[in-house]
């Protein structure tokens, strides 16, 4: 049995790597994606949020615009994910970046030995401070973060998800802990979005804006980092402080490492360059499904 679990999963990779091709954006740069295989993490919990594990795969349908689809993979078991936690260092941020620091030690205290993580900070210009390590000890430079300038938020969420799309880690994470404000990228949210998309990534913000902070900017703002969890699979932390914070980092590490992985080729395959959604469905009442809630299918050159 084991030995035909490993075919089969040598087989999708396979089809994965030779189905694999490129698109560029409409800003030139070119993002991953494969042609003929969609591929969905998928976290499952109970209703007092605790993942569910044990489950089968024809308990699981995959429906891409309404139309249910044959899965050809499914994997259950735990596995090693690459992450990448984006710091915001920008103005707006001077009185919480400790905060967001000591958040990024508390994940890295939850990895696991073939787990890797990279750090990036980011105020007018993106920087990665820690390449892909499961290292613990970390730079200087992390510790000497100081807040100012201006925030490029869609770009440091681009170029992480760039980052990814190069890993072999069948499961990816971008955490994001920031205010929520972008004030100059030059990657829109909708792009950024796409980019983490393509790299079948899963993006968890974490609001660091101040308790006191309120009116209409901080509903737009939170409604950004929510809608980068929501529509990747996955979720959005509110203001945290203490006790909150550390279980929603561990709730995030323990997640990545036991998610449900299903793949499968599109009874239609797409080169329309529009967005699909998808929907998975379980045969067991009262779970709460989280995943991507679509992709956009690269565009024809025709």
């Amino acid at each position: 049995m084991v030995r035909i679990f490993a075919v089969a999963t040598f087989q999708f990779i396979t089809i994965l790597i030779l189905s694999s091709i490129a698109f560029a954006q409409d800003d030139g740069e070119i993002v991953k994606v494969d042609s003929s295989i969609v591929v969905l993490n998928a976290s499952i919990s109970d209703p007092s949020g605790r993942q569910v594990s044990g489950l089968k795969q024809p308990q699981f349908h995959v429906f891409e615009d309404g139309i249910e689809q044959p899965i050809s993979f499914f994997a259950a078991e735990e596995t090693p994910f690459g992450a990448a936690i984006l710091i915001d260092t920008s103005g707006s941020m001077e009185e919480r970046v400790s905060l967001a620091r000591s958040a990024a030690i508390k994940f890295l205290e939850g990895l696991r030995i073939d787990d890797v993580v990279a750090i990036y900070n980011f105020d007018s210009k993106v920087k990665q401070i820690q390449d892909f390590s499961n290292i613990r000890d970390l730079s200087d430079a992390f510790f000497d973060l100081k807040a100012s300038g201006m925030t490029v938020l869609n770009d440091a969420i681009r170029k992480a998800a760039k980052d990814l799309a190069d890993r072999k880690e069948k499961r990816k994470a971008i955490i994001v802990l920031s205010d929520g404000q972008d004030t100059q990228s030059s990657t829109s949210t909708e792009k950024a979005l796409k980019f983490a998309l393509a790299a079948d990534v899963s993006i968890y913000t974490v609001d660091m804006s101040s308790i006191e902070t309120g009116g209409k900017q901080s509903m737009q703002n939170q409604g950004v980092l929510k809608n980068f969890a929501e529509k990747t699979g996955g979720f959005f932390v509110a203001t945290p402080g203490g006790v909150a914070l550390r279980d929603a980092f561990q709730r995030i590490v323990t997640e990545l490492g036991n998610q449900y992985t299903i793949g499968y080729q599109p009874l239609a395959p797409k080169t329309d360059g529009k967005w699909h959604a998808l929907e998975l469905r379980i045969n067991r009442p009262n779970l709460t499904v989280r995943t991507r809630k679509g992709y956009n299918a690269p565009k024809s050159k025709k």
